[in-house]
C-alpha cells in the first residue's frame, strides 16, 4: 500500500458510534423532483432514478456517504456498503445504465443525486457540510467525475467545492471504457483517452480531498492501478493538499470493493472527526 500526502491507518475501530440511536432505512427516494421528472422523464428514468437512505434516527449534524455501484455503467443496482458501527449515513444511488441511456444521463444522475443529499440529508440527520461521494468501479468513474468537473452539479445550483471529499474505490479515471465505445471510438479498449469525459481531465491544484483506492496491480483490472497512481502523482505535483493513494495487497477488481472499505472509513472519519 501507497499512501500520498496525508497518512492514515488502515484500521478503523474507535469510530465513535451514536449508542442510543437506532438504524433506519427509506428505500427507493426518487432524487429528481416531479417537476422536473414531468418535463423530460421517460418511465426508465422515473423507475431508475431513485435511492435508498440508511440514517440514525434522532441523529442529528452526522456525516453522510453517498454511494454509486459498479457494473460498466451497463448494469448494477443500488445497495448498502457495510460500515460497522462508523455513525455514517448512507445514500445508496441507482442511475440510468447505458446504452440504453445515452450519454451523459449517468453523470446527469449522479450529479442530481448528489445535490438532492446536499440540499434533503438534514431531513435525515445528515450534516450537508461533511459530505463524501465514493463508488467502485463504474461508480468510482462517476464519483471522480462529479468531484473534479464542475460543470455536472452546476446544471443543478451546487459546486465540488460543497463536498468534504471524494474516495473512487478502483474507479477508471481516463475516459470509461464503456463511454468510449458508446461514443464511437473504435481504438482498442486499453488505449486511454484524457479528454472531456475523463476525471483526468480536470486535475488542479484546487480538487478537493481525493482518495484512490486500487486493488493488487498483479490481478487488477488491467492498467487501473497505474493510472490511478499517475493521477495521485499528477495532483501531488500539481500542489493538490490532500490527496492519498492506496493499493490493496491481495485484492482484485471486485473484491477491492470490500477489502477497500477500511481505507474508505478511516478517509471520512479523517474527515470528519475532529483532531484531538
Amino acid at each position: 500500500m501507497k499512501t500520498y500526502g496525508f497518512v492514515i491507518a488502515a484500521a478503523v475501530a474507535g469510530l465513535t458510534s451514536l449508542s442510543s440511536a437506532e438504524w433506519k432505512v427509506e428505500k427507493d427516494l426518487p432524487y429528481y423532483t416531479e417537476e422536473e421528472l414531468n418535463a423530460s422523464a421517460d418511465e426508465y428514468q422515473r423507475a431508475r432514478c431513485k435511492l435508498d437512505v440508511r440514517y440514525l434516527e434522532g441523529g442529528t449534524n452526522v456525516p453522510v456517504l453517498v454511494w454509486f455501484h459498479g457494473g460498466g455503467l451497463s448494469g448494477g443496482n443500488k445497495h448498502l456498503k457495510d460500515l460497522g458501527d462508523d455513525p455514517v449515513i448512507q445514500v445508496a444511488v441507482n442511475y440510468r445504465l447505458g446504452p440504453r441511456a445515452a450519454f451523459p444521463a449517468y453523470l446527469e444522475d449522479a450529479a442530481r443525486a448528489v445535490v438532492w443529499t446536499l440540499r434533503s440529508i438534514d431531513r435525515y440527520g445528515g450534516d450537508p457540510k461533511r459530505v463524501i461521494v465514493s463508488g467502485h468501479s463504474a461508480g468510482g468513474y462517476l464519483s471522480a467525475m462529479i468531484a473534479l468537473d464542475p460543470r455536472w452539479l452546476a446544471k443543478f445550483g451546487a459546486n465540488p467545492k460543497e463536498l468534504l471529499g471524494v474516495a473512487p474505490i478502483s474507479g477508471q479515471m481516463t475516459e470509461h471504457f464503456n463511454v468510449k465505445k458508446w461514443m464511437g471510438d473504435t481504438g482498442p479498449q486499453y488505449r486511454p483517452l484524457i479528454n472531456e469525459r475523463a476525471p483526468m481531465y480536470y486535475l488542479s491544484a484546487d480538487v478537493i480531498p481525493i482518495c484512490l483506492i486500487l486493488g493488487d496491480r498483479r490481478i487488477e483490472w488491467a492498467c487501473r492501478v497505474e493510472e490511478n497512481e499517475l493521477m495521485a502523482a499528477s495532483l501531488k505535483k500539481l500542489g493538490a493538499k490532500r490527496v492519498e493513494f492506496h493499493e490493496i495487497h491481495g485484492a482484485n477488481h471486485g473484491t477491492v470493493a470490500k477489502k477497500g472499505l477500511p481505507v474508505l472509513r478511516a478517509f471520512i472519519r479523517s474527515l470528519t472527526q475532529p483532531t484531538q
